[in-house]
This record gives structure tokens, sequence and C-alpha cells, in this order.
């Protein structure tokens, strides 16, 4: 039991002892005392400590040989807090500072990289993952050789993904309204279509496809009859398109039950 409480008391020592340390620093005017123990507190994972010091020192340090590392110190320090949208100020801060400086690489990367880890679900806003879709894409133009190039075009191929998931949560959407309060069915095409134009490579490719069939067959078959055949039509060639793209489509019946029915209404 002495041991025990002995080893709880030197503990307690030590961690008063690092705090005393830390207040000393805050209070400290001495630029290059600060500094110096801000690296060592990021060395240690003191994110919060690191994060603190150098913010106070940002600007005093601008310019000379310390300001460089400092604010690139400061933006890892809140990344690896996991707070990415201060991480990402702070790493846009410093490319745009300095351009070609040592850390640049670093930091076009974990700006988009950051906003990716942060990107919310779908059916909330998406400002982070477009962000992060830029920020990433500028990384890869400045630094097409870089080893985390590919790195950097998974997490914008998933952030794209994401993206496309919400339109075609709209689209969907759009199709269980059917014709409530108006032609729901076209503007599930309408949403459908826009999707596939600006993400060709979706992984969600054959469900807006799908959903652009089922839904130009529901408009056809509420048309006037004067419009049925005309719209029908499209949906035929719909069809096609969409068994090209998708000869193994677990969605085969539906389909061709569509375009059975489609059938009967073009028949000269």
């Amino acid at each position: 039991m002495k041991k025990i409480s002995y080893i709880v008391m030197l503990a307690t020592l030590m961690l008063c002892s690092g705090c005393t340390e830390y207040t000393k620093v805050l209070k400290s005017t001495d630029i290059n005392y600060k500094y110096d123990y801000a690296k060592r507190a990021y060395d240690q994972g003191k994110w919060v400590q690191t994060s603190t010091i150098l913010t106070d020192l940002i600007t005093p340090l601008r310019g000379g040989p310390k300001g460089e590392e400092a604010l690139y110190l400061l933006a890892m320090s809140h990344y690896n807090n996991k707070d990415y949208m201060n991480a990402g100020v702070y790493f846009k801060s410093y490319y745009q500072r300095y351009p070609k400086g040592k850390y640049a690489e670093d930091c076009r990367f974990y700006a988009g990289y950051g906003y990716y880890l942060d990107s919310p679900d779908p059916q909330l806003d998406q400002t982070e993952t477009l962000q992060g879709i830029k920020e990433l894409q500028s990384f890869i133009d400045y630094f097409p050789r870089s080893e985390r190039v590919q790195q950097a075009q998974q997490a914008m191929f998933e952030l794209q993904d994401k993206l496309t998931l919400k339109e075609l949560q709209n689209a969907q959407l759009y199709y269980n309204l059917g014709s409530y309060m108006g032609n729901n069915y076209q503007s599930a095409v309408i949403v459908a279509d826009n999707a596939l134009k600006t993400y060709p490579y979706t992984k969600y490719r054959e469900q807006l496809e799908m959903i652009k069939l089922k839904a130009k067959f529901q408009e056809a078959r509420q048309s006037v009859d004067e419009k049925k055949a005309e719209r029908f039509r499209d949906v035929i060639d719909e069809y096609y398109s969409f068994i090209n793209n998708f000869p193994d489509t677990s969605n085969r019946h539906e389909a061709d039950n569509i375009f059975r029915i489609a059938q009967n209404y073009v028949k000269d």
C-alpha cells in the first residue's frame, strides 16, 4: 500500500509540475521560451497546450525564422486534436503565405483531408464536403507526383459519392411524392440526370438510372392519351440505355416489366 501511495503521489507531483510550467509559460513574455515549450508540448501530444501558446505567437514570429514552422505546428496541433475546421484555416494560411515552403505539400494535403474527415452525413449541409473536394483537387494539381495523390483521389471519390447520394435521396423523394401537388416524376428525372452528368463515375449510377426509368414510366402512365405514345417511346429508349449499361442488374425483372408495358402503347 505504501508503494502504491508513493507512486500516486509522485505522479501527482509530476502532473502539478507540468501544470505549473504551463501556467508560467502562458504568463511569460519571452517569445523564444514560449515557442520552445510549444514545440515540446507538440512532441508530447499536448495539442491544446500547443495550439493555445502558438496562437499568441503567430503574429510576433511572422517574418522571422521560426514563423513558418510555428504556423505549421499550429495547424497540425488543431488537426491532431480533430479540430479540422480551425486546422483548415491555418493550413490554408500557411500555403498562401509560404506557397513553396517546407511544409506546403503537407498543408495542402491535410487541408483537404481534414475536410474529408469532417464531412457530415449526406442529409446535412455539405459545405465541408465541397470544400474538401476543392482542397484535395488543389493538392493534386500542385503536387501531381506526391505519394499521397492516390489517397487524395480516393478521398475525393468518397466525397463525390456523398454528394451523389444526397442527390439520389432527393430524386427518390421526388419519385415517392409522385403526382402530389405537381409532376414530381419530372423533377426526379431532372435531379437524377444532373447528378449523372456531374458525377458520371459514381457508384450510385445504377440507382440513379433506375429512378429515371421508373419516373419516366410513371409519368407516361399518368399522361393524357395524346402524349402516352411519345412518352412511352422515351421510356423504351431509357430501358435500352439502362440494360446496356447494367446487363446484370438486380433490377432486371422490374425493368423488363416496364419495357413490356411500354411496348403496348407504341404499337402501330
